[in-house]
């Protein structure tokens, strides 16, 4: 089994030594992908071409070949052939009947040739006589140069003949290691996944950084993206993923700054907490999936104020994308069915944001804030080996409840101040407690353990992540309360 790889175009224009270091990268990056497949697997690299030869002839196996070649980034095009020595005309035509005489009964088709290295013949000697041969010796409907029915597609290189059977897009950019590496910050929504995978096609090696908000269950969909992604298009080459304990920050926030500059302030956070990560592994940019215009604390105004907490360069592909762009495009790599499922997070959400934050308020709002919050959160980031998140994480289950009139059950309302105080819960007969959720993990071990506490939100959805939360601690004694 062959295969004749061709490169993306971007690659063929770049000086002789640009290109003969891209080509040997894209080399051992198709050598990494391939090796688990056949540990035999021989690539031989020609300078405008691959040839990769497999011994394992199996349908199965030729299938998972064709896949795993597709998403290698820098590839253009490859080309399933098959192979033959040949020194003549006649040879060529013979080898050439062999493979498509049955496929052009009663249709019409042309012959097209290339060649490289020394023959006595050229490429138009070529096409003429084997699409003379074939049109005599086969029950064919003729020769048609445009659009025929069928196009056989020959190349000879030396006295080799390669005979194309079928020829498959690639994924083209560059070959992955090509350029430096970045820092993706992932939520597990449409964006961050479209715009990690642009700078994989674009020949970073793409580390991922999440920042918890509070759910276990959020970071088991982020891994799960975050895995699918690493696996389909960037598996070459090992990469990190980092997990950044959230909940406190965003705590800090609500109870300090003020409503409108919430979502400004809490990316200001994020930036400067994942320009130390990206420091500690040695990376010199953060990847982000925001596009202008599409909510509050994207509009150009809060992007320059939230550039502005860290020196570090923070790159975002979609800036100019439309909504529908990124959704459409997360549908064809494949992390739109892992989007359309992450659970929406409910925390901290302006009810009136600034669209024009004005630097000067924002570092009034900044000085309320304990930023020792903010280093405790970076010091308890966890990084581990992408490859560890193939196994998913078993998350607890969690009852749903509508209250009874078990005295020993308590309504714990997590919802943030503002929600709370602008429609506080009331139960006719039931005990309602208030702890913000982002009070749970500290005091929510000085409630009364004999009891057992539902959790409630608006939307359900915080209710729901805290209560796996508390599970995954060890509190039996909590269910999620369902009005």
């Amino acid at each position: 089994m062959k295969f004749i790889i061709k490169l993306h175009p971007e690659i063929t224009i770049k000086s002789r030594s640009v290109r003969q270091r891209m080509c040997k990268l894209l080399q051992g990056n198709i050598r990494n992908v391939l090796s688990p497949l056949d540990e035999h697997i021989k690539i031989r690299s020609d300078w405008d071409k691959l040839i990769v030869r497999s011994n394992i002839f199996t349908d199965e196996h030729r299938l998972a070949m064709i896949d795993a070649l597709a998403c290698i980034p820098g590839i253009q095009a490859f080309l399933e052939v098959q192979e033959h020595q040949v020194s003549s005309l006649d040879e060529i035509l013979t080898h050439t009947e062999q493979v498509f005489g049955d496929r052009l009964a009663g249709k019409t088709f042309c012959v097209r040739a290339k060649r490289r290295g020394k023959q006595v013949f050229s490429s138009l000697d070529v096409e003429r006589y084997v699409g003379g041969g074939l049109n005599q010796r086969c029950n064919t409907a003729g020769v048609k140069l445009k659009n025929p029915d069928v196009q056989v597609n020959l190349e000879l290189d030396g006295e080799r003949l390669y005979l194309v059977n079928q020829q498959y897009a690639g994924l083209g950019g560059y070959p992955i290691a090509t350029q430096e590496s970045v820092l993706s910050l992932m939520s597990g929504g449409y964006d961050s996944g479209v715009s990690s995978y642009q700078f994989i096609k674009r020949g970073s090696r793409v580390h991922y950084c999440f920042f918890n908000l509070g759910g276990e269950e959020h970071e088991a969909g982020v891994r799960e993206v975050v895995y699918y992604l690493w696996k389909k298009y960037g598996s070459s080459h090992r990469v990190k993923f980092i997990s950044v304990p959230f909940e406190g920050v965003v705590g800090e926030i609500l109870e300090k700054v003020d409503n409108g500059y919430m979502g400004v302030i809490l990316k200001r956070m994020m930036m400067r907490a994942g320009a130390v990560v990206a420091e500690r592994l040695g990376i010199n940019a953060l990847v982000t999936g925001e596009a202008m215009g599409q909510v509050s604390s994207q509009t150009v105004t809060n992007l320059n104020v939230i550039d502005q907490a860290t020196d570090t360069l923070i790159m975002r592909p979609l800036v100019a994308y439309d909504k529908q762009d990124i959704i459409d495009v997360a549908r064809q790599i494949g992390t739109a069915t892992y989007a359309e499922k992450m659970p929406e997070y409910c925390g901290v959400i302006s009810k009136s944001p600034t669209i024009k934050a004005k630097m000067g308020r924002v570092l009034e709002e900044e000085s309320h804030f304990d930023f020792a919050v903010l280093d405790a959160a970076i010091e308890a980031a966890m990084v581990e080996d992408i490859r560890k998140l193939e196994q998913k994480w078993q998350l607890p289950e969690v009852e749903f409840s509508q209250g009874s009139d078990d005295v020993t059950e308590v309504i714990l309302d997590i919802r943030s101040p503002e929600e709370e105080e602008e429609t506080p819960l009331a139960v006719p007969g039931r005990e309602v407690v208030v702890m913000p959720f982002f009070k749970l993990s500290s005091q929510f071990t000085e409630l009364d353990p004999s009891k057992t506490y539902l959790l409630y939100c608006d939307r359900g959805v915080m209710s729901r992540l805290q209560a796996i939360h508390l599970k995954e601690q060890g509190f039996d004694n909590v269910k999620v309360y369902k009005p």
